[in-house]
């Protein structure tokens, strides 16, 4: 981190007690540039919540990358609060109020991916629905494993998203 601030002990959101660390940090992100990252944490209810904004504005932007090799899961995203990510006929992740923002690579956005869809598959009751969530978690780890190919587009109205790739396309959304 380049530049840090911190403040401790502030007023939780979620269970109101002066438990909550509140950081922002100036990081310099290589391909992307200078970003701040925020990030909540309490110590009492294990609240979180996390972004990252681009130091300078962008534009609205949408990132789409082809999967084919276990080399790409090293692939770098940095991925807004405001970003939505879309793995065609797998899954769709909408930003909503409890989106975070994060910096990852294509290997951390497909275990966020299964972690979702194997809590869905232990609440579903329909077997049908338990059974297309087995067939998405089987596909998901034949991706993993470099077996199979897989797109993910990144759509972010706030342009503080980024797939640093050379294999990765850019349009304006």
């Amino acid at each position: 981190m380049e530049d840090a601030s911190k403040l401790e002990n502030q007023l939780c959101p979620i269970c109101k007690k002066k438990t909550l660390s509140l950081i922002e940090a100036l990081k310099e992100v290589p391909f992307f540039g200078k970003a701040y990252i925020f990030s909540m944490n309490c110590s009492n209810c294990k609240y979180h919540k996390s972004d990252i904004e681009c130091a300078e504005k962008k534009e609205s932007v949408v990132y789409s990358i082809e999967i084919e090799s276990k080399d790409d899961l090293n692939i770098r995203v940095v991925k807004s609060s405001e970003a939505k990510v879309k793995i065609p006929h797998v899954m769709t992740i909408d930003p909503g109020p409890s989106s975070n923002g994060y910096i990852t690579n294509i290997e951390g956005i497909l275990n966020r991916v299964k972690s979702a869809i194997e809590s869905a598959k232990e609440a579903e009751e329909d077997p049908a629905a338990k059974k297309k969530a087995k067939k998405l978690l089987k596909k998901l780890n034949k991706v993993l494993w470099g077996e199979e190919k897989l797109k993910i587009i990144i759509e972010d109205k706030s342009g503080n998203s980024a797939i640093i790739s050379d294999k990765a396309v850019k349009k304006e959304l």
